[in-house]
């Protein structure tokens, strides 16, 4: 086995393998031994098929498989001795590969391109600068977080009287153009919200009515929706264009949505049981909430910029052409045109991620075992939150971690993200940064 590599310029190289009978023989034989006891031919008992017949029969597929297993373990291993960095995969020169015949010949030469990982300077000093934006928390702001929670442990009542934000239940009958009840016209259980009539007046007509009352109205005045027909005639919407006229509405039930009241209810709801004990605690765990919530956002538009600024002061080719190529054999459905147009995006991420890679390599910058279980376990607690869940045990929240880092996909997914936070910490130690107070809208912004 004899490996040998040509440089072509600093980003690209080709890498030439030459395989004799000596490097595959003894591993041919090998497997084709390990076939003549498991392969079944009629007129043999098993394990006694001639070996002849078995390498008459499987000899070049093995030949074929078994030079491919030695080419790419010896340029993996190659690439490691030299401690050579390539981008993506070896590419095999297909031209040449056309040309060679396993049936005729013993000795082989396979040739690859290599596409060089490029030099690169991190130059990142603290003449280039960057604004932290810090955003204000206002009184709207709490009140907006503190209506959230009031509503989210909230419930319907029952009141005898109607008004106007409420949702009725309750059966809906046509009426003739006498005013009179259509026989079979009836819609049992049907919902009908009196804050979505858009008549002002029959909208008036449903406040302050009790159980068993009815209001008649008429329908594409109340609801000139197509959608809002059939939701209330429970009917599909298509039936319902053709529907017009009056109907009678008798309400069943009054269901109104009461928002949690302000108290130590709601305090041990939101925040656990004996945390809060006034509303001024209330709305300070509040705030503090809010500025957690809006002092990720800052960071994470921090982390955009210093990944901008690093593309834009680092600078360093790429083989793109050899990369061009090397998206196209991996994706096999990827057309040459494709691979153009998203060929900026892909670069770009590539470049981050050369950055990225050679500050925590120069730095030292490692994710622990231990942080990748934190990170997937504060994605869990936020997911937890987000469906309502908020009295997840940490035993409940680690499980549901772990599982998570079982997955690759999302194992690979958290790591990277945490390494991206952490070179993005690191670049705001090298660089300066301004702070900046401003508001949420002005923030907001900065995305336009």
């Amino acid at each position: 086995m004899n490996i040998n590599r040509e440089n072509i310029d600093e980003l690209n190289a080709v890498l030439k393998v030459n395989v004799e009978k000596a490097d595959y023989q003894e591993k041919i034989e090998t497997v084709l031994k390990d076939y003549r006891k498991k392969v079944t031919i009629k007129g043999f008992r098993p394990g006694m098929v001639p070996i002849g017949l078995v390498k008459k029969m499987y000899g070049k597929a093995v030949q074929f498989e078994e030079i491919n297993k030695i080419v790419s373990e010896s340029i993996s291993k190659y690439l490691a001795e030299e401690k050579l960095e390539v981008l993506g995969d070896p590419i095999p020169k297909t031209d040449e590969a056309d040309n060679i015949d396993f049936e005729k010949q013993e000795d082989f030469t396979f040739t690859f391109e290599l596409g060089l990982t490029p030099a690169i300077d991190i130059n990142l000093t603290k003449k280039n600068k960057l604004t932290y934006y810090e955003m204000i928390v206002d009184e709207k702001m709490r009140n907006d977080y503190v209506e959230n929670y009031r509503r989210r442990f909230g419930e319907y009542t029952n009141p005898e009287l109607s008004e106007e934000k409420d949702i009725l239940r309750g059966t809906v009958v046509t009426l003739d153009e006498n005013n009179n009840p259509v026989e079979g016209s009836n819609n049992e259980n049907s919902s009908l919200s009196i804050e979505n009539i858009k008549d002002e007046a029959v909208k008036n007509s449903f406040v302050g009515k009790k159980i068993k009352e009815s209001v008649e109205f008429d329908l594409r005045t109340a609801l000139p929706s197509d959608s809002e027909v059939a939701g209330l005639l429970k009917i599909k919407q298509e039936e319902a264009s053709a529907i017009t006229g009056s109907v009678s509405f008798t309400i069943n039930e009054i269901n109104r949505f009461q928002p949690a009241e302000i108290n130590k209810d709601l305090f041990d709801k939101v925040f656990g049981e004996g945390v809060v004990s006034t509303e001024e605690e209330f709305i300070q765990m509040v705030e503090s909430e809010i500025k957690k919530s809006l002092r990720r956002e800052s960071d994470f538009k921090l982390l955009i910029d210093s990944k901008k600024l690093a593309l834009e002061k680092i600078e360093f080719p790429l083989p793109e052409a050899f990369l061009k190529k090397w998206l196209l054999l991996v994706n096999e459905k990827v057309t040459a045109e494709q691979v153009d147009t998203e060929f900026e995006s892909f670069k770009q991420d590539l470049r981050w991620q050369l950055i990225r890679n050679k500050i925590a390599k120069e730095n030292e910058i490692k994710i622990t075992e231990e942080q990748l279980l934190n990170e997937a376990a504060n994605l869990t607690r936020y997911q937890f939150q987000q469906y309502g869940l908020l009295y997840a045990t940490d035993e409940q929240i680690e499980n549901y971690a772990r599982e998570m880092l079982k997955r690759e996909e999302d194992a690979k997914r958290i790591a990277e993200k945490l390494l991206d936070e952490k070179v993005g910490n690191h670049i705001r130690e090298v660089i300066k940064i301004n702070d900046k107070l401003v508001t949420v809208e002005e923030f907001n912004k900065l995305f336009e």
